[in-house]
């Protein structure tokens, strides 16, 4: 396929992997051939650059973001979200790649027909690139290493119900079984951690009251959780990654295991980055998550985290679903915590929510971009292709206005559902166009996104922090 966008793109603030600074970038054939100095590429006296010069000024320009986590939830509950739906929301967020975890579609890609099933589905409907991870559940470590060859990029469970029937949360001895089969192959194991006897012992009070839901989820959960899940890596020599962690206390634990040798990474999100307990309305359940978004003391400990580079990611975990599950009362919903379901959708404001609280504490797009691109590209062993403006990588790319401000406004997001914690709020930055491989992303011609595979000599992350 042709590549008809401008192959010279220019700007003063081009965020390059040792900094930010004014550059062009040369692309050809879809790629990054070259970073110049500012102005020194002239597209009318290059007759080898036939796509001609876009010049940005002052908007920054930004590798595409790669966002590890997110629920998409197509085959099978596709009326909470589809492919199509979801990386048009992803392209108008920056995010030039996805990830799309095992649930909550039918099936669930725990089996290669699984699988197969996803890939056939997504044909034709990503306006980003997307790969896709598998899952560690009871009973399928058969199928592991199988799915391993068909090209996941891991293995995702649960130490805690996971909310849908088809996809069980594994005991402790699954657990084992799963992480010594992934170790044995050589793949990475993602683990969603609350521990199921904490939950069950902590107090449940339905209710619209924000503060009852929390203390149903308490920090407790994830501590016993992550240290069990340790401990059987450190058995089994398995390379785990803590996903969205939102609770500071378990920091502790993750520094005493790599001091230990055993390969485990995290990440976070932006609303446990961006949101506090402290302003939830009662029974404006869109801010229900699994764990649960916690007091404004934990996130500002979250922020020292990331700053420290105990993170490896940012990344969404986007699990929107219908309206009518998550019990809005807008929606003629009973506002119940306890009862709604438990996932935020903010695929299309990852960066702009990120932005507008990182710049307030200090931070620069440079720290941004590590964070939501070239952390989780070297997650997932993508760092040959994405996560960062280099010679070699794919032409990926964001315009992004750092200065721009805009009023959320849940019906004009591009995911399926209009449901999203951030409604009403203002964010600063805004991304002006999103390039995949050198083309503009317009989500009114036909979509050109690839299905990707696990690299066959994916690169492991080094433990966290350098």
């Amino acid at each position: 396929m042709p590549f008809s966008q401008p192959a010279v793109i220019r700007s003063r603030r081009v965020v390059l992997p040792d900094g930010e600074r004014p550059a062009d970038v040369l692309i050809r054939d879809g790629k990054i051939e070259q970073i110049a100095t500012h102005g020194s590429l002239l597209a009318g006296d290059r007759p080898d650059v036939a796509g001609g010069l876009t010049d940005l000024g002052d908007t920054a320009l930004l590798p595409g973001l790669v966002d590890t986590h997110v629920h998409v939830n197509e085959p099978g509950r596709t009326e909470w979200e589809g492919f199509a739906t979801a990386t048009r929301a992803a392209a108008a967020g920056g995010v030039t790649t996805i990830i799309d975890m095992p649930l909550n579609s039918i099936p669930p890609t725990t089996t290669v027909d699984g699988l197969v099933a996803k890939r056939k589905t997504a044909e034709g409907q990503a306006w980003v690139d997307l790969g896709f991870w598998g899952g560690a559940v009871p009973g399928n470590v058969p199928d592991l290493e199988p799915l391993h060859r068909e090209g996941v990029f891991g293995f995702k469970s649960f130490l805690a119900p996971s909310g849908v029937d088809e996809f069980p949360h594994v005991e402790a001895a699954d657990l084992e079984a799963a992480l010594a089969e992934q170790a044995r192959i050589g793949a990475l194991a993602i683990i969603h951690a609350e521990d199921p006897a904490v939950l069950a012992a902590a107090p449940q009070q339905p209710g619209v009251h924000y503060r009852d839901f929390l203390a149903s989820r308490p920090a407790d959960a994830e501590t016993a959780a992550v240290a069990n899940l340790l401990d059987t890596a450190r058995r089994t020599g398995a390379r785990v990654h803590i996903l969205h962690v939102s609770s500071a206390a378990v920091l502790p634990l993750l520094r005493q295991a790599r001091e230990d040798g055993v390969r485990v990474t995290a990440e976070t999100c932006p609303h446990y980055l961006t949101l506090a307990a402290e302003q939830v309305p009662d029974g404006d359940t869109a801010f229900k998550c699994c764990p649960p978004i916690r007091d404004e003391g934990n996130r500002d400990r979250l922020w020292e985290a990331l700053a420290n580079g105990e993170f490896i990611a940012v990344v969404s975990d986007h699990s929107p679903s219908t309206p009518d599950l998550k019990l809005l009362p807008e929606y003629g919903g009973s506002g119940d915590f306890a009862a709604a379901w438990g996932g935020i959708a903010s695929l299309q404001l990852g960066l702009p929510a990120i932005w507008t609280e990182a710049r307030r504490r200090g931070h620069g797009l440079v720290d941004v971009v590590r964070w939501m691109s070239g952390g989780p590209a070297e997650l997932a062993g993508l760092t040959a292709t994405k996560g960062a403006i280099a010679v070699g990588r794919d032409a990926d790319l964001v315009a992004f206005d750092p200065d721009g401000e805009f009023a959320v406004h849940a019906a004009g997001l591009h995911h399926r559902n209009p449901v999203t914690p951030y409604a009403g709020r203002t964010l600063t930055g805004v991304v002006r166009t999103t390039w995949l491989r050198g083309r503009v992303v317009d989500t009114g011609a036909e979509p050109f996104g690839r299905q990707l595979t696990r690299p066959a000599a994916a690169t492991t992350p080094t433990d966290r922090p350098s």
